[in-house]
């Protein structure tokens, strides 16, 4: 097997946003603007202050802002699990990896309040993303157990719900590292869990310090109505998994469009803006 270089896969955290420039076009009747909160109550809306740039790219390059060009590719022989049935599946099977359109919302896990009100926004506007011809598809650190938690006390859809379980960021990162730099990056890639590959934040100060966090004191009304049927027994028994932290993908087949690392609990991509890159890339 060829060699593969270590800098080439591993995820660099030079920023939390990556967004290729797309040419806008108006909204179709199927993509609506943005799900802005009017509830008026805890207002968890996913609109927030902009803490990281947006990065402009050609559409012709797929790597800026850390990520490699094939990291969809990578993602894709990832196994998660379902959380209807607990069966194990690809992410390359769970949408088509030539132009079918995607957006995975990672999830910390499925004890997160935060998550809760994140995975309600997500339900909300599952009707969008469907019309556009989108797949979502949500991921929690936890068992295919407490992810039907979740699901049925939320509730949200089962058919777009996952569970990545077994998350250790520190131990399984450094591996990955040694790995790609034994080159058996293919016959250790099966292992990894998606937090690993996307190389999303970890740890205590991320988890309830940072000061993003404070964002979600903004959205508390929002927050207020998805807790109210909310238990800590959907938290994973592994409690360093409490530590991780999320982000919000797009994809377009194995190509990533969009790519923002949460900062902190409660840090959510704005779904406006993933919902007007929808549109307007599912239109090209």
């Amino acid at each position: 097997m060829a060699a593969v270089s270590a800098h080439a896969l591993i995820f660099r955290p030079s920023s939390s946003i990556y967004r290729p420039c797309l040419t806008s076009s108006s909204s179709s009747s199927h993509c609506l603007p943005s799900s802005s909160n009017t509830s008026g109550r805890l207002s968890f809306s996913t609109h927030q202050t902009k803490r990281s740039s947006v990065i402009a790219m050609g559409s012709s390059s797929s790597s800026l802002s850390g990520f490699d060009d094939r990291i969809g590719e990578i993602l894709a022989d990832v196994s998660i699990f379902t959380a209807s049935t607990g069966e194990s599946i690809m992410f390359k099977d769970l949408w088509d990896q030539k132009e079918g359109m995607a957006v995975v919302a990672l999830l910390r896990h499925f004890g997160c309040p935060c998550c809760w009100e994140l995975a309600s926004t997500l339900k909300e506007s599952k009707e969008r993303f469907d019309s556009a011809g989108v797949k979502l598809v949500a991921v929690g650190v936890g068992t295919p157990d407490k992810a039907r938690i979740l699901a049925e006390r939320l509730p949200f859809p089962l058919d777009s719900l996952y569970a990545d379980p077994d998350r250790k960021a520190s131990t399984r990162n450094t591996l990955l590292k040694i790995m790609l730099l034994l080159s058996f990056v293919n016959s250790y890639i099966n292992c990894l869990q998606a937090y690993d590959v996307l190389g999303l934040y970890y740890g205590l100060g991320r988890t309830f310090f940072n000061p993003a966090s404070a964002k979600v004191f903004t959205r508390f009304g929002s927050l207020q109505k998805a807790v109210k049927n909310y238990t800590i027994s959907a938290t994973p028994d592994d409690r360093s998994s409490v530590l991780q932290q999320g982000g919000m993908f797009v994809f377009k087949g194995n190509k990533l469009l969009y790519a923002r690392k949460d900062e902190g609990t409660g840090d959510h991509a704005p779904l406006s803006e993933i919902l007007d890159l929808c549109c307007t890339a599912s239109a090209v």
